[in-house]
């Protein structure tokens, strides 16, 4: 008898010492302990004193209180690629990542089974919606824009009644098929084309006026015209491999004009040329207002169209009194 005494009374120490043992928790500095007795955290409509308990060392009844942890860092979610076609009927892929944090232990515990899955199952329904919304150039170049949109979607769901905020939504990729791959491709380099085109447009345009500003000044002194003629000369013998071919002097070429020319009458009036301190401020004004002009590149529509391709020349105009004598 008293041997049997003696083992009721070992067991019903190790069963003290495992129930102490069972009802001391830890609750880690990133957690929070939600505890519940027989079954229940609230009482009514409020929260029963002691079911949130906060980071570090307590104890629960056993056997009548039990403890879930709930982790309060930031998860982050890959959230599945999804097909969607956009608004301007472009088949696209979209694959994002959400980063979400519990902010109320209780909601997250209880009004929803597995938080983590319900996120992602939002994240990707909320995805497809906004890639059916939004248009393929608003989708790859304005990202940001689009994830504030998602953000604002997932957050209205899982805020109030589950307890969960959305950090941060982010679109991973976009993938876009090779046929939309080439014609964009194909668009971007005819506009760097066309580009292209109308700089160099430009450049002939303004090297047009410097030379004839150049020539103009040239023209005032043969001696000019002479030292750019032996310029060139030097210039073209410095290959060893080109054969020179040396013109007549110019000042030969002008005595046989001036030898040649008719007398002039005392009628005509020689056309008084303005002199050349007068021409050279006038070119240099010509390049200065070039210079000023702005050479930023004007849209495909401001380009003014070719007569006889883009628009047919107009006919002049005839006056009242020609049509009249042409009637008669």
């Amino acid at each position: 008898m008293e041997i049997v005494l003696f083992i009721l009374l070992i067991g019903l120490v190790f069963f003290a010492l495992a129930g102490a043992a069972s009802s001391i928790k830890v609750v880690q500095q990133y957690e929070r302990g939600i505890v519940f007795r027989f079954g229940q955290v609230r009482r009514g409509d409020q929260l029963r004193p002691g079911a949130v308990r906060e980071p570090g060392l307590t104890a629960i009844i056993p056997f009548v209180e039990r403890m879930q942890k709930v982790n309060q860092q930031v998860i982050t979610m890959n959230v599945p690629a999804q097909e969607g076609i956009t608004q301007d009927n472009v088949s696209v892929r979209v694959d994002a990542v959400v980063y979400f944090r519990v902010i109320d232990p209780v909601k997250a515990i209880v009004n929803v089974q597995n938080y983590g899955v319900a996120v992602s199952q939002i994240g990707q329904t909320s995805l497809r919606s906004v890639i059916g919304q939004t248009d393929m150039q608003e989708l790859l170049g304005e990202r940001k824009k689009i994830n504030d949109r998602l953000r604002t979607i997932m957050d209205e769901i899982t805020d109030a009644p589950w307890g969960i905020r959305i950090e941060r939504v982010e679109i991973k990729d976009v993938s876009l098929p090779e046929g939309m791959k080439r014609s964009m491709a194909r668009q971007a380099e005819a506009e760097r084309e066309r580009r292209a085109r109308i700089i160099t447009a430009d450049g002939e345009f303004q090297a047009s006026k410097r030379l004839a500003a150049a020539a103009e000044i040239m023209s005032q002194d043969p001696a000019a015209l002479q030292l750019r003629l032996l310029q060139t000369v030097v210039e073209v013998s410095a290959e060893k491999n080109s054969t020179l071919v040396m013109p007549l002097p110019v000042e030969l070429l002008r005595f046989f004009d001036k030898m040649g020319g008719g007398p002039v009458s005392t009628g005509e009036r020689k056309e008084e040329k303005p002199g050349l301190a007068e021409r050279l401020a006038k070119a240099e004004e010509e390049l200065a207002r070039a210079a000023e002009k702005p050479t930023a590149l004007d849209p495909a529509s401001d380009v003014p169209p070719v007569i006889g391709l883009e628009e047919p020349a107009r006919a002049p105009e005839i006056s009242a009194p020609q049509r009249e004598g042409d009637e008669r």
